[in-house]
Order: structure tokens, then sequence, then C-alpha cells
């Protein structure tokens, strides 16, 4: 009996993982095989077949001093909620269960016990920082392990199964493809070909598949609440529920998110030697850059809008546009009106800068409301890049110290991080969580104290590729970082002593264990140089 019992369990077990396998390539139900078709790219995918990873989860406690040390002179509570944020992170790692085809070690999303896209690729923009103690980057593996053989991947699926959380045509079934984005900042930042070239064919199948069943006659795309991230913006036409419906309507950040994609899967190629497999991308993005441009752009108001099916702007401004920024879709002329937006008190510089929604919109919420002008750290920092983009170091250096100061103000008063944050003061004065936000949510809103700090307040950005980086001084403060990563294996010393002003030529230590360049730029000065192994 014992013996047949369990043989009974080793047939069930075989059966079930047989069953999973063709689940991850869409073969198992039915419903799926009679729209699948095979992508050239997706049958490059090497995740799927790759064996689950077993290696020990680190501790915090044990790599606190391996991670990058941050010092900045008279902002102790700063660098206490930086370690915060890596302590929280830590507790979040987690092992791939048997069940759930996952392949890699991952970082939890921190909110309901599924692992999300959106929120991941965020999470991973501070983990890149914490890549020597732990592979952050390989939680987007359990993604790729889960594509079909058309190119699909679900956006949310829970972590102990296999169970993906919508069927593949619902409007909100995937999306936003941001991947693209998080995969070549880590390049920049570690110059790693070998991932590049092992994650191209499954990022280029995945836009593929968008190209086919996510846009409409005119090449332009859409979403819905759910699959743009931004759940309850109030941008849909009457009449369309605003979350999970995609309302017949262009979205203008789904548009520039392809726009990003394709400019970067092309850059890729070079790098990988493989351009004439996007040479219909190039042509995609010259056709979108003319459509976003000519239809939804208003000139009168300076500002991207989504598109009604009744070919009028919804007129809801909202932070999606700025995706622009990134998709290097706005033209010289325009830069500056739609900037402007972005420092004005009624509009997005709200004490704490920056709302989702706009602060003119009558459902805008001063204490959050969620996405109905809540400051979250994914739009807020992608927000941030694109100023990078353009070159608007000062303003991005502005928004980075308001950002981080107010949820810094936060941290004193609770102890933790969270979610989002109300756009408008207290009654006490005082910045204060979003009305709905989860806390400890780390979660992408490690973003803030760890990249924002290193990126926007202290100034540092890196170019593994060219072997540079760039660093723009705008503290007068002492500031700096030890063993920041850099490269594949180089580990750098970053200091700058305290100046009087900002015209004051900075006085920097720079140590490296490799050979780098350093671009430091300061007011209206810079300088290079060229570090050997030492100072």
């Amino acid at each position: 009996m014992t013996q047949r019992i369990i043989a009974f369990l080793i047939s069930m077990f075989l059966t079930l993982a047989f069953t999973m396998n063709r689940a991850f390539t869409g073969e198992n139900n039915p419903n799926h095989e009679i729209t699948i078709q095979n992508n050239r790219f997706a049958a490059e995918n090497s995740f799927i077949a790759q064996k689950r990873e077993k290696s020990k989860l680190p501790t915090f406690k044990k790599e606190r001093n391996n991670l990058p040390q941050p010092t900045w002179q008279g902002h102790d509570d700063a660098i206490e909620c930086y370690y915060k944020a890596w302590e929280l992170a830590f507790k979040n790692l987690k092992k791939p269960s048997m069940f759930s085809g996952y392949v890699s070690n991952y970082i939890d999303t921190a909110f309901d016990g599924n692992l999300y896209m959106w929120d991941s690729v965020f999470i991973l923009m501070f983990g890149r920082y914490g890549a020597r103690s732990f592979n952050f980057q390989g939680t987007l593996d359990n993604f790729y392990s889960h594509q079909y053989k058309d190119g699909y991947i679900c956006r949310d699926m829970e972590q102990d199964t296999c169970k993906e959380r919508f069927t593949r045509f619902d409007p909100s079934a995937t999306g936003p493809d941001v991947m693209p984005w998080s995969e070549w900042e880590y390049f920049k930042n570690f110059g790693d070909t070998d991932r590049l070239a092992r994650v191209f064919p499954c990022l280029m199948a995945y836009h593929e598949w968008m190209q086919e069943f996510h846009t409409w006659p005119d090449g332009t795309y859409w979403s819905s609440g759910l699959g743009c991230g931004m759940d309850n913006l109030p941008r849909t036409q009457p009449g369309y529920d605003p979350a999970s419906s995609h309302g017949h309507m262009v979205w203008i950040d789904a548009c520039l998110q392809e726009l990003m994609d394709c400019r970067i899967l092309c850059e890729m190629a070079k790098v990988l030697g493989r351009e004439d497999d996007v040479k219909g991308l190039a042509e995609e993005r010259e056709h979108l850059l003319q459509v976003v441009n000519d239809k939804l752009w208003d000139d009168k108001t300076a500002f991207y809008y989504d598109l009604w099916k009744n070919g009028e702007f919804n007129n809801v401004k909202h932070l999606g546009a700025y995706w622009a920024l990134l998709a290097e879709a706005v033209p010289e002329s325009r830069v500056d009106r739609f900037l402007a937006h972005l420092t004005n008190e009624k509009e997005f510089a709200t004490p704490v800068m920056l709302p989702a929604l706009s602060a003119d919109h009558p459902a805008f919420s001063p204490t959050g409301g969620y996405w109905c002008g809540g400051v979250w750290a994914p739009t807020s920092y992608m927000v941030l890049k694109g100023l990078d983009t353009y070159g608007k170091y000062e303003l991005s250096h502005k928004i980075g110290m308001n950002y981080l100061q107010n949820v810094v103000s936060v941290f004193n008063d609770t102890g933790t991080v969270y979610e989002n944050y109300a756009p408008m003061y207290g009654a006490d004065g005082k910045p204060h969580q979003g009305d709905v936000s989860h806390a400890d949510f780390v979660g992408w809103t490690g973003i803030v104290p760890i990249s924002v700090l290193f990126e926007y307040v202290f100034g540092i950005k890196p170019d593994a590729e060219n072997n540079t980086i760039r660093w723009n001084i705008d503290l007068t403060d002492s500031f700096g970082v030890d063993k920041y990563p850099f490269g594949k294996d180089a580990t750098l010393s970053l200091q700058c002593a305290a100046r009087q002003s900002e015209a004051d030529e900075p006085q920097v230590t720079i140590t490296s264990d490799k050979p780098v360049t350093v671009q430091i730029l300061w007011n209206n000065g810079t300088q290079s140089k060229t570090v050997t192994a030492g100072k």
C-alpha cells in the first residue's frame, strides 16, 4: 500500500511539473492554442530552460558593510534612512519555490504576495547598487522564464505557484513595457554584455507582442489603469472604468514607453552586433515620433495628453506624459514650456514634488488619493532620469533634494518609508505618507533614499560602457560614498570636501581599483580626471 501511495504521488508530481512547464509557454490552455504564434526571438529565450537557483540568500546584517557606504555632513538621518531601506529590501529577498517555475532568487514586490513586472523594474533601479551582495537583476529572469512562445509575458504572477493573475488578452494583462529600460540602466552601471545578449531576444519578443496586440490601426498604443500601473488615475472617458478598461483611448504613456523601447533596443542591438534585427523598430520609432507630436501634443497648454476615441484630448495633466523625456520625443522648441509645468506650484510643484496628477485637476487629492495626487517613487524617478536626458541637471537636483528631504522627514517621524506620499503638507505643516499607502515599502520606495541620494543629491551618474562617471556636484556640504560598484568588478570611493559656495571649485578625492574617467561638473565649471589604480 505504501509503495502504491509513493508511486501515485510521484506520478502526480511529474504530471504537475509537465503541466506547469507547458503552461509557461502557453501550450496547456486550450483557449490559447488557437492564438499562439511562434516568435523568432522568443525561440531564443534561454530562461525557460534555466534550472532553478538554489543558492542561499544573503542577510542585511552580513552584507551591510559590503554595500556602498555614503556620508553626508549634517544629514545623518538621510544616511539612517538609506540603511533602513536596505534592511527592508534584504528582508524581502526570496528563493523560487519548486512549483513556481521561477528560476532565480528575487526581491519580493512587498505588496500582496505577487510578483509585479512594473514594480520589479523600479525596485531594480536601486537594487543594482547592491549587486555585489545579491543579484537583484535576476528578479526579471522570473518573468522571462514565463514568456510564451509568441512573446507575451503576464505582468502579475503569484509567487508560490505558476498562476498568472490575468488572461493574456485582458486589457490589464501586461505592461507597462519598461523592462528594456531596467536592463539598459543595469548595463550602463556594469557593462554586462553577456546578460544583455541573453535578455535582448526576450525583450524583442515582448515588444513585438505588444506591437501586435496593444496597438490601434494608426500604430498608437493602448493600456488600462492597472496595465499602465497608475490604477485610479482619472483619464478615461466617462463610462469607462479607469482601472480595467482601455476605453478605446490612445494612452500617451504607453506610446512613449514603446518609443523609448525602440531607442533602447536599437542601442542594445549596436552593442550586440544585431542591427539587422531592429530595422523595423527604427521605422516604428519615426512613425510614433510623428504621431505623438502631431496628435497628442496640445500647443495651447504645452502638454501631451491621452486621446479619447472621439478624437478629443482628455485634458488630464499627469506624470505619464513625462515619459516623453526618456523617449527623447520632445522637440527642443517645446522642452522649456513642457518642463514649466514641473515648477508651477499650481500643477506639479506641490510642497512634496511631484504628484502623479496635476494639482489643478478637480480630482486632485491633497492627501494623496492613491494616483489622484500621490507622490510615487516610480513616476518621480522616471521624470528625474528624463531630465538628465535633456541635460536639465539643475532641475533634477532640485526635485531630487525636495523628494529625499520629505521622505526623510516622514522617516524621522515614523521610522520607515511608504508606498506613496501626500503632495501637500498636513495641518502640522509637515509631510506625511499618502492616505492609502503601505508602510515598510521596499518595494520601489527604496529608490528615494538610495538611487535619488546617489544620482540626484550626490550627482553621481555611471556609464560603464564608456568607462566614465559624470559627477554633478551641487552640494556645498562635505559628502561622498565608499565601496561604490562600477563596471564588472571596479570599486570606487568618491569624496568631496565642504565648500563655501556653489561657485567654488570642488576639492575631490577619488580612489579606484580600476582605471576610470570621472567628469566633474559644478556651477559653471568642469574638469575631467582619469584615475588609474589609486587616487
